[in-house]
């Protein structure tokens, strides 16, 4: 703008003048709520309300009349109680650490030893088996596990094994049970880690190697702990669904004949108290033991692995 001279002086340049709106009010979105209100009609339907349903059953009686503790002590003296719990326990363990040492170095080799394309092949390859239903990938090892019908039924009688009873011995079922799970579960999770590890920012990567860190000093200091939540979260969802077992020890108890136990599992325990018995109570305290075991396994993971902190906290 140009000065004006008015009287010999010049007028100063005039000022525009700054118009100031204000800011609209960030509106509540609706969205979210929208998005939440499906998820939580389904919690409470399947989730919540029947875990209050469990409860009400564990205290009280056939007639409805509040029994206390009496469920839970009953269940606790049923020579099946201890055994199927004891089964659970031993699966449990095994699965736990395979799942966590194996989904975790295949990640980290898919991750910084392979090349993209072929890294992507085998996550997709890791990734199928997961896409069949529970009773179908029980089926199909049930199929492997046969030395008459295997493929590799060469390897069956290598090991000693001629028949499927022998296969499906006691003493196998933690195992078997955990190659089912592992095959079907273990590509997804696989897929998480990887996805993880690839939050790494590459300089945090190069400015080890250029300290002298090999691949393995890499993913052993500096990966796999910049996982660490990822990994409880892995932790917590197996060992919750670790305590439910029940599609593979009641496919293969039918399969066998009545061969194997068919309380093998608590929730197959808690199926025959109140299928074969009428004993929904009862049923209901096992349910409760199992929830409680889940809550405190998720309890100390939480708060031992710090899954909800903040990083810069």
């Amino acid at each position: 703008m140009t000065a004006l001279n008015t009287g010999g002086r010049l007028a100063a340049p005039a000022t525009p003048k700054l118009v100031l709106r204000r800011a609209p009010r960030r509106r509540t979105g609706l969205a979210g709520y929208a998005f939440v209100a499906g998820y939580a009609v389904l919690l409470l339907a399947f989730g919540v309300f029947p875990t209050l349903y469990a409860v009400y059953l564990a205290v009280t009686n056939d007639r409805g009349q509040f029994t206390g503790l009496n469920q839970f002590i009953k269940v606790i003296q049923d020579y099946r109680f201890g055994p199927a719990f004891a089964d659970i326990l031993s699966y449990l363990v095994l699965w736990l650490v395979i799942l966590i040492v194996l989904t975790v170095v295949v990640a980290v080799i898919l991750r910084s030893r392979m090349k993209p394309g072929l890294s992507s092949v085998f996550r997709f390859l890791f990734y199928i088996p997961g896409a069949l239903a529970g009773v179908s990938s029980v089926l199909v090892w049930m199929f492997m596990l046969d030395p008459g019908v295997s493929p590799v039924s060469g390897l069956l009688h290598a090991l000693g094994f001629s028949t499927f009873s022998e296969v499906i011995a006691p003493q196998s079922l933690p195992v078997i049970f955990v190659f089912i799970a592992f095959w079907t579960g273990a590509g997804g999770w696989i897929v998480v880690m990887y996805g993880a590890l690839n939050n790494i920012p590459d300089d945090v990567i190069e400015a080890a190697r250029m300290d002298g860190a090999g691949p393995w000093k890499s993913a052993w200091y500096i990966q796999i702990p910049m996982i660490s939540k990822w990994i409880a979260y892995m932790t917590i969802l197996a060992f919750a669904a670790g305590t439910q077992l029940f599609i593979e020890p009641q496919l293969m108890q039918s399969a066998s004949l009545g061969r194997l136990n068919p309380t093998w599992s608590p929730n197959q325990l808690a199926y025959v108290l109140a299928f074969q018995f009428g004993d929904f109570n009862g049923a209901a305290a096992v349910s409760i033991f199992l929830l409680v075991i889940g809550l405190i396994g998720a309890g100390i993971l939480v708060t031992r692995s710090g899954l909800f902190k903040a990083d810069n906290e």
